[in-house]
């Protein structure tokens, strides 16, 4: 008799950190839909320390699979893609009709089109560096805005139609060509400089006073200085071309 074929292996310690992760996603779309955001916003920063955990679990134990890979990137697409446009559609995106509800589509469809770009460029690109905004920085630009609303009461019609216009910049950051750094070169046991001890020392009391708000700021400057950097060498690109052809 025949065996069936083997698929990937199944390894539980990562797994159960990518379902934790996945579970945590989950469970702020319901917190959203009855009106818990910071509880919803709670949970979406848990699972990315849930899935940030999971994959350097495999390789701290040998433990990496294709199943692992594709458990991993439909947890994202839960945690960072589904949850995140329905938390803000909960919040009151849904008060813009038809328009709040393409904005959110737009949102999840361009995350799972990120994921999908991810998983087959791993292998060509530099990993230094992400094409587009990755999903896992791009969930908490949406979530901590609807954060930030809530906590400070910005319910007007102004925030409202500024959260959908957030909600698509970031969609369209995820699908662009711009890079963003990974950070993962970033080693602690580096030598560092005393002024950077200083900088550690002081992001460290600003969380200590307001957590929500520094993380929520360092993302956004993440954001922004990315652009900033693509900007910069579009113009350092061009100028020389333009130099050339005045000379000629």
């Amino acid at each position: 008799m025949k065996r069936p074929p083997k698929g990937s292996p199944i390894y539980l310690l990562p797994s159960l950190f990518t379902i934790g992760a996945m579970c945590a996603g989950f469970f702020a779309i319901f917190a959203s839909s009855n009106g818990h955001y910071v509880r919803a916003a709670y949970l979406i920063f848990l699972s990315m320390i849930l899935d940030s955990l999971d994959g350097r679990v495999a390789r701290l134990t040998h433990t990496s699979s294709p199943f692992g890979a594709q458990l991993d990137s439909l947890s994202d697409m839960v945690n960072f893609g589904i949850a995140p446009a329905l938390i803000i559609y909960n919040w009151h995106l849904h008060s813009l009709g038809k328009i709040g509800s393409i904005v959110v589509f737009v949102y999840a469809a361009c995350a799972a089109l990120r994921l999908a770009r991810f998983n087959t460029m791993i292998e060509v690109v530099d990993k230094r560096y992400f094409i587009g905004l990755p999903s896992t920085a791009a969930a908490p630009l949406v979530v901590g805005y609807v954060w930030l609303c809530y906590t400070y009461q910005l319910n007007s019609q102004f925030f409202v139609m500024l959260g959908a216009i957030v909600t698509v910049f970031t969609a369209f950051s995820m699908v662009s060509n711009i890079k963003f750094y990974s950070f993962k070169e970033f080693h602690f046991h580096h030598r560092a400089r005393f002024r950077a001890l200083l900088i550690a020392l002081l992001l460290l009391v600003l969380l200590v006073i307001d957590p929500e708000l520094v993380i929520y700021t360092a993302f956004v400057l993440y954001v922004i200085i990315s652009y900033l950097i693509f900007i910069f060498r579009i113009a350092y690109t061009k100028k020389p071309k333009i130099e050339e052809n005045q000379t000629t």
